[in-house]
């Protein structure tokens, strides 16, 4: 799933401006020690090895704060940058510089936190047909954000939001009483959104099979129970793994041949990366 140019624009302009308010408030005071008139010229690092995610945010927080400020980037977004790597250059009033810099590198290391850990996991999948997702389990005010940086890390994107995909779960097939009249009532109110269906036993495996769900996500499935359901179901739908899928056993539950790995850990566990910026 792609993110619409739309969503993504207007994704940036609400972090950008949010991240402006709740920074500089009524005004940056301790930029007010530098002359207004001072120029500078600064050096943004990263401390570690990285996959560079995030340069529409700086571009547009910047933009928004301080037009006149000359953005220089020295590596191109997806691009691997190595620790010590000067990868991007900013020139102009020294109090501007002052005033982003914190929420521009927040953003950075945020972003490039997520690609970086995501192209980590996808490198395990090298030479498979298995896909690697996202979730929606993201750090609030940030889902379009950190989908992008999966995207840029080589992940795909699993549905948005609530909006553009059913994903059926227990609680819906409680509600709706059972998969098939779920996976009906999700046809009839909008049918041209993807159905999946979470499963749990072979019995609701053939259940949503039989309801012609697009998707089956196979949750907390054993390997050789992934390895017969893929055999099972023989292309009749795409299949979902999910659940105690960790780094190290990632590429072992890809051979079963299902289709896509779901994982959250790449968007709600990741570390920040130790990025530094130094005037010259």
């Amino acid at each position: 799933m792609r993110i619409p140019q739309s969503l993504l624009e207007q994704s940036i302009q609400l972090n950008i401006q949010h991240a402006l308010q709740e920074d500089i408030g009524e005004g940056d005071i301790t930029a007010l020690l530098t002359s207004e008139t001072e120029q500078a010229t600064a050096t943004i690092i990263s401390r570690e090895n990285m996959v560079l995610a995030g340069q529409p945010w700086v571009n547009a927080l910047i933009q928004a704060y301080d037009p006149d400020v000359k953005v220089t980037w020295l590596k191109q977004e997806g691009d691997c940058v190595e620790a010590d790597d000067v990868f991007l250059k900013l020139a102009g009033s020294a109090r501007s510089l002052l005033t982003v810099e914190r929420s521009a590198l927040n953003f950075i290391q945020t972003l490039s936190a997520v690609a970086t850990k995501t192209a980590l996991y996808v490198k395990e999948l090298d030479g498979l047909n298995t896909k690697l997702l996202d979730t929606r389990k993201t750090l609030p005010g940030l889902r379009i954000a950190q989908k992008y940086a999966v995207a840029i890390g080589g992940g795909q994107n699993h549905r948005l939001g609530l909006f553009d995909a059913f994903l059926i779960k227990e609680n819906h097939i409680m509600a709706a009483g059972s998969i098939a009249q779920a996976v009906a009532q999700a046809h009839q109110i909008a049918p041209n959104k993807p159905v999946e269906v979470e499963v749990e036993t072979w019995d609701e495996l053939n259940q949503a099979l039989e309801a012609k769900a697009a998707i089956v996500m196979l949750d907390n499935f054993s390997q050789q129970q992934m390895i017969d359901a893929v055999k099972y179901v023989a292309g009749r739908c795409k299949l979902e793994a999910s659940g105690n899928i960790t780094l190290a056993n990632l590429r072992e539950v890809a051979t079963t041949g299902v289709d896509y790995i779901s994982m959250g850990v790449l968007t709600k566990d990741v570390q920040a990366i130790d990025l530094s910026m130094r005037f010259n």
